[in-house]
């Protein structure tokens, strides 16, 4: 098992002085996104009780973020239509099957979050955030099937379009070729991994930076290796964002994601999947946005870094010069 990250520390908190605007929670008490996810993990757990100990609250959440003139937020996701009509896959895809599948499936988890979510303080938190927080390093919270299944299908049928497959181009074709050997063998990986998910979920093609220690998950692919395309399986409605990778091309194996049209025949559907459906144009942007996300985040991480060393430099250079006064005292006393 992976380190878990320290537990948020709440002598962090700066309180503001009378008179001040109230700070928003996140701000005040969480230095990064880690922090932000176990400080709410706290607030799910253990209730409101952790921000009357800090004097930030008095009744309930609700009335401290109307103490601060912050609007309260409240989230309703909606169902995103495919981005095409829903006989554009066929004869590869029936409608039929896109009726049942985005229509009452993927409809499902949608309403199903917003009345899990309704009222909590998962309320106003992007989809992202409430699939880590309600995670919660494996103790699922509620919340976390459901949201994890809409960001999936969101995913997934944006990975999809007519007269899809082929072979990528550019920078996605040449990463392919040096992390699989060529794109053959990763279309049989990619099968592989598809074709052997006991039970439902799903397979991924996955950007992967090198974030080792993910803090609410155990890494699947823990090597030295960055900036690294891999294949991944996940049962059920886990998916790559738990593991900080960067997802690039999906394929659902539920059952009810092929049923209709190919019955238990999973391995037909896969290969219909890669040969006439697959974007790789959508594939090869997700690929060009998680390389400038990886970027952003190192160049971030190394402005920390910075900032620290600054921090200490002032005391160091203050105790270098207080010696090297007391050296020349000594020579003229001499």
């Amino acid at each position: 098992m992976l380190a878990s990250p320290a537990p948020v520390s709440l002598t962090r908190a700066r309180l503001p002085a009378p008179g001040r605007r109230w700070i928003s929670p996140r701000r005040l008490l969480c230095r990064d996104k880690r922090e932000l996810v176990e400080f709410m993990k706290l607030i799910l757990i253990d209730g409101l009780g952790i921000w009357a100990q800090l004097g930030l609250v008095e009744g309930n959440l609700r009335t401290c973020l109307r103490k601060g003139n912050c609007s309260l937020i409240t989230a309703k996701f909606e169902l995103k239509p495919p981005p095409y009509h829903l006989s554009a896959l066929e004869p590869h895809m029936s409608r039929e099957t896109l009726e049942y599948h985005w229509g009452k499936h993927h409809r499902g988890y949608v309403e199903n979050l917003n009345r899990q979510i309704g009222g909590t303080e998962l309320d106003g938190l992007t989809l992202e955030d409430i699939i880590t927080i309600t995670y919660n390093k494996g103790d699922f919270l509620p919340a976390f099937n459901n949201a994890a299944q809409v960001w999936s299908h969101d995913f997934f049928w944006e990975t999809m379009k007519p007269d899809g497959g082929g072979e990528p181009s550019g920078d996605l074709l040449e990463l392919i070729k040096r992390d699989f050997g060529s794109f053959e063998r990763f279309v049989e990986e990619f099968k592989l991994a598809a074709s052997t998910q006991f039970g439902s979920g799903w397979a991924w093609l996955v950007y992967k930076a090198n974030r080792l220690d993910v803090g609410n998950a155990v890494n699947p692919c823990p090597s030295e290796q960055d900036k690294k395309l891999v294949v991944v399986k996940s049962p059920n409605a886990i998916n790559p964002l738990l593991w900080d990778y960067c997802p690039l091309l999906s394929i659902d194996v539920w059952e009810h994601a092929y049923y209709l049209d190919f019955q238990n025949r999973r391995a037909d559907y896969i290969s219909i999947f890669m040969e006439k459906l697959v974007s790789w144009e959508a594939v090869g942007s997700r690929l060009e946005m998680a390389k400038a996300q990886v970027a952003e985040r190192e160049r971030e991480e190394e402005r920390r870094k910075r900032e620290e060393e600054e921090e200490q430099t002032p005391h160091s250079e203050a105790t270098k010069m207080f010696l090297e006064s007391n050296d020349g005292d000594d020579s003229e006393s001499e």
